[in-house]
């Protein structure tokens, strides 16, 4: 077995006492006991680098703290000025600044429990962006239900709060970005703040892992790495089990003199007896163990240990939305969905005559489509074609000789989607989410699109992510699918009810949501 002390690949590892055979060629170069010090001091953890990363930690901290406050003064202020022709607004009597501190406190509180201000979440790939959301969200809902319990909150202007609510969210989120941009510009490999990582496993795993990784974009230091011996009779080793209990005593006293934050055993996960062995013989040190399966995992930001029942397994996938999600996603199709039937049905009327007199047939059209887990329901439209019974399937195009003078309009301007608000009552649909496609559309698509599928993990919506960034339309290649796929992936990896909100309004003023609309 032998041992590195630096971030050399393989190939380029040595070791002796904790070494077990020489030191390093760079520590060998040195030429006095003192600079050899200073290269083991570089290694070996320090209070300066706990209290960076304290530091670091505590601004994130504070960055939301005074954000939260300042955007809650600053447009109370404004709008205090621009009531009063110029007058300054004392903080004494800010009631916005009560509940920003109310909300800053919730914001935090919630943050810290979850680990949100530690550098290993700054360096995640995970999106914060839903987090945020959902948080400031949550913050508010406690909020406003604390005002009006204590009754603090029956002065306050409905104007100033209204503001602050709807500003608040994207630059606290701005904010976020700056700091997350620092931190990740700052946490190089010889950054103090980045975690410090012992290797170990044989040695074609770690050459594996420096081939497949960049160390330094992953925002870790390599303080060590112990290289595990293949048993060979012809050495004379007396057993495969001896051989590894040699190793793993060397590399545990190699660990705890070097102190890293975590330990990575790269033995394969097929060699289970040599795992367990690693695992009994790095409980002993004071370091977070890790197995490392392989690069099959990393595709998957949230990974966790459950147990279903009694059994044990890796959760690499959540259900798209937790039972409180779809609790609040389906009050608040609900409740929008039945607020526009009501102040839309002089439309729906005036409309419908409209169908009726531009040609003969229906005033609604049905046509099934998949949805939730590829169920096939009836969606709803307007009519915008003139009836052909018998005919095949055919998609719309542009300059399509089927569609009608009023259908024209109807599909330029998507009020022929109206209908569906019947679907969303019946629980069929929701308000957003991945436009329905047609069944023949669907079958085709599944089987070229890797992932196609995953859209129906959640109900299909009116509108969507992919709609309101211009995806919609004739859908001619692959290419042009894919682009309205991934669009729609992304929501459902990032749902949160103000993301609904948000396409909702996207939908109403964004030229996008209208362009390849006929």
């Amino acid at each position: 077995m032998s041992h590195s002390g630096t971030d050399t690949a393989p190939g380029q590892h040595s070791a002796g006492h904790m070494f077990h055979e020489r030191p390093p060629q760079k520590y060998q170069q040195l030429s006095s006991d003192r600079a050899r010090r200073a290269v083991w001091a570089s290694l070996l953890p320090r209070r300066r680098r706990m209290a960076l990363r304290i530091g670091i930690s505590t601004a994130l901290l504070l960055a939301d703290l005074v954000t939260i406050l300042a955007v809650g003064f600053a447009v109370e202020a404004a709008y205090y000025a621009y009531s009063t022709d110029g007058g300054l607004l004392p903080p004494s009597q800010s009631m916005n600044l009560q509940t920003a501190g109310l909300l800053a406190l919730i914001v935090v509180l919630t943050n810290l429990a979850r680990g949100e201000y530690s550098i290993e979440t700054c360096l995640s790939a995970t999106p914060h962006l839903r987090r945020r959301a959902t948080l400031w969200l949550m913050a508010w809902t406690i909020a406003l239900l604390v005002g009006f319990a204590t009754k603090t909150t029956q002065d306050a202007s409905r104007v100033a709060t209204v503001a602050f609510f709807f500003a608040g969210l994207p630059i606290t989120i701005l904010g976020r970005a700056l700091m997350l941009a620092l931190v990740r510009r700052g946490s190089t490999s010889a950054s103090a703040s980045v975690s410090r990582v012992h290797l170990v496993g044989y040695e074609e795993d770690v050459a594996n892992f420096y081939a497949n990784n960049d160390v330094e974009a992953l925002g870790l230091r390599i303080v060590g790495t112990s290289y595990l011996r293949r048993f060979d009779a012809e050495a004379g080793a007396p057993s495969a089990e001896a051989l590894l209990a040699e190793d793993l005593d060397l590399a545990v006293s190699v660990v705890r003199f070097l102190r890293p934050d975590d330990v990575f055993v790269l033995v394969p996960w097929t060699e289970t007896a040599d795992i367990e062995r690693c695992i009994d013989a790095f409980l002993r040190v004071p370091a977070a163990l890790h197995l490392r399966p392989g690069t099959m995992m990393d595709r998957f930001p949230d990974l966790q240990v459950a147990r279903v029942g009694r059994l044990s397994g890796i959760n690499i996938g959540r259900r798209p939305l937790s039972m409180g999600e779809i609790l609040l996603k389906r009050t608040f199709d609900v409740t929008l969905a039945g607020i526009g039937l009501l102040l839309l049905a002089p439309l729906f009327i005036a409309l419908a005559v409209l169908i009726k007199l531009d040609s003969p047939g229906p005033v609604f059209f049905r046509q099934r489509r998949y949805g939730f887990n590829q169920e096939a329901f009836g969606v709803f439209k307007f009519r915008s074609m003139r009836v052909t019974p018998d005919a095949p399937f055919r998609q719309a195009s542009r300059n399509d000789d089927r569609i009608t003078r009023v259908g024209a309009l109807l599909r330029r301007t998507n009020l022929d989607e109206l209908p569906q608000l019947l679907n969303v009552i019946r629980g069929d649909m929701s308000l957003v989410g991945p436009r329905p496609h047609a069944l023949a559309h669907d079958r085709s698509f599944e089987r070229r699109i890797a992932l196609y599928a995953r859209r129906h993990n959640v109900k299909p919506g009116i509108t969507g992510w992919a709609q309101v960034n211009g995806f919609r339309g004739e859908t001619l290649t692959d290419a042009a699918m894919e682009a309205r796929v991934q669009a729609d992936l992304h929501y459902i990896d990032n749902w949160s009810l103000w993301l609904d909100m948000t396409i909702i309004f996207r939908t109403v003023v964004s030229p996008k949501a209208y362009r390849n609309a006929f």
